[in-house]
């Protein structure tokens, strides 16, 4: 790679291992918590669809949480060979944050995932109940405490700079709820939400177009629908303010997200266009006019700022955070859209005899994953030339090292990924490819005495065999 420098080489080979591992949290945090509202509606309501389901989808999370396991424990050491500066820099305030998430969250998980796998006979239904929860719990902390570290780079707080140019804490609470840290949050869990519904959703609807209408299908599939329908138009207000609050902290991005290169009072709302870095103009401009100030400012005369009110240094790469984040918008919409359509075939009693639906659902499976991808490269993009916003630049961050060095690790990743991190992705493939209503171990067992649960949480979660549709 001879064209390559050495930082070049280090941010795609970083780039590279996160675009694998952030898929996997993605979507292990939504499931634990499927697994746990299924766990808890077998023992509520005493139907076995629901521990059925579980156990389908328990082998799937082990899965995917060990894959997300492995992937991140790679990009750990890529801190200390590539990124040696950062990591001396930010170490006083980042590590501790990161080995908080280790104690409090990777514990948590893996200490009760043995459980939650394989014992559900032997500590009975309520603590596996109980087990079920710490998992989902875990994987929430996790998600609460590397979203703490990665806002702290984009929006730092609470900090001090000693003699030797580290950054070291003044105040831990403003460090870990630093100013983008809420809104990043809650983004990112409604995203996990939103990626694993559609996931269900889209192996519900898989098995439907087969002309599977059992009662696990049809659950699978309802839960799925609602859960869209419901936290879609969550995630957009969320990402509404999420923005508001980039204004507010890091204007470039959102000049480079927006395609604006001169600031203005009545901005347009640039759809589509071809940002030039070059010649700092957005050609082919398709616009709403007013729409830019009305969305970002929540004014028509609001102030939308340009690239070219920054120095030209610091401008992150346009074309790529414009297009990225018109990537995450656009699925974002669209899963709205689907949710509002199965609202509304269920609302026709047409919701498991709409075969369009369930091909739309079928096909925006991978969405939530692709709108999750666009989301970090928007994100991570838009912060350059800074790791550490404002404080510290990417190309004063990374290690010492040859570009040879560093190529011949990134081929290394490349082709370790290609097979183990591909034989994941098959087998969960093979695993979401069988139905659901296969026997599994608990069908041999004495029936859940039923505990009673109101008709409409019934509805919500989704009429079973002989309920109407």
């Amino acid at each position: 790679m001879p064209d390559f420098s050495a930082i070049d080489l280090a941010r795609l080979q970083f780039g590279f291992t996160v675009g694998f591992h952030i898929v996997y949290p993605a979507f292990s945090i939504g499931l634990a918590s499927y697994l746990a509202t299924l766990n808890f509606l077998s023992l509520w309501t005493g139907d076995r669809v629901y521990l059925q389901l579980f156990d389908y989808w328990k082998r799937i999370f082990a899965i995917a949480f060990g894959m997300g396991v492995v992937s991140g424990v790679v990009m750990s050491y890529q801190f200390g060979a590539n990124w040696s500066v950062f990591s001396d820099k930010t170490g006083p305030i980042l590590g501790p944050l990161m080995g908080y998430e280790v104690l409090s969250a990777f514990f948590l998980e893996a200490g009760f995932l043995g459980v939650v796998l394989f014992a559900r006979e032997r500590v009975g239904p309520a603590l596996h109940f109980f087990a079920t929860l710490m998992v989902a719990l875990g994987t929430f902390a996790s998600a609460f405490w590397i979203l703490s570290v990665n806002s702290w780079m984009q929006t730092p707080a609470g900090y001090a700079i000693n003699a030797q140019g580290q950054f070291v804490p003044a105040d831990w609470f403003k460090a870990i709820f630093n100013p983008s840290f809420p809104y990043r949050l809650v983004h990112m869990v409604l995203a996990a939400y939103l990626t694993t519904s559609l996931a269900v959703g889209a192996v519900g609807a898989l098995h439907l177009l087969r002309g599977n209408r059992s009662a696990s299908v049809r659950t699978m599939f309802s839960m799925a629908m609602w859960m869209a329908a419901l936290v879609a138009p969550l995630q957009i207000f969320a990402g509404d303010m999420h923005g508001l609050n980039t204004l507010e902290h890091q204007p470039a991005k959102i000049a480079a997200m927006e395609g604006h290169f001169d600031g203005e009072k009545r901005a347009p709302l640039i759809l589509f266009g071809m940002p030039d870095m070059a010649n700092a103009r957005t050609n082919y401009r398709i616009e709403i006019p007013l729409a830019g100030s009305l969305i970002l400012t929540h004014s028509l005369d609001g102030y939308v700022p340009g690239l070219k009110d920054f120095p030209r240094e610091n401008w992150p790469p346009a074309p790529i955070v414009f297009w990225s984040f018109r990537v995450m918008v656009g699925l974002g919409f669209a899963m709205f859209g689907l949710g509002l359509w199965g609202f509304f075939a269920r609302w026709k009693g047409r919701f498991y005899d709409a075969p369009w639906l369930h091909r739309a659902a079928l096909a925006m499976g991978p969405a939530g994953f692709v709108a999750v991808l666009a989301g970090w490269v928007t994100t991570e993009v838009g912060r350059q030339p800074y790791v550490v916003q404002g404080l510290l630049r990417t190309a004063d961050a990374v290690s010492p090292i040859a570009a040879p060095a560093v190529a011949a690790s990134l081929i290394g990743f490349i082709m370790v990924y290609a097979i183990v991190m591909m034989f994941g992705f098959v087998y969960i493939a093979i695993l979401m490819n069988r139905p659901p209503d296969a026997p599994s171990e608990h069908d041999k067992e004495a029936p859940i005495r039923a505990a009673g649960m109101p008709g409409v949480v019934a509805e919500i979660a989704g009429p079973h065999a002989g309920a109407r549709s």
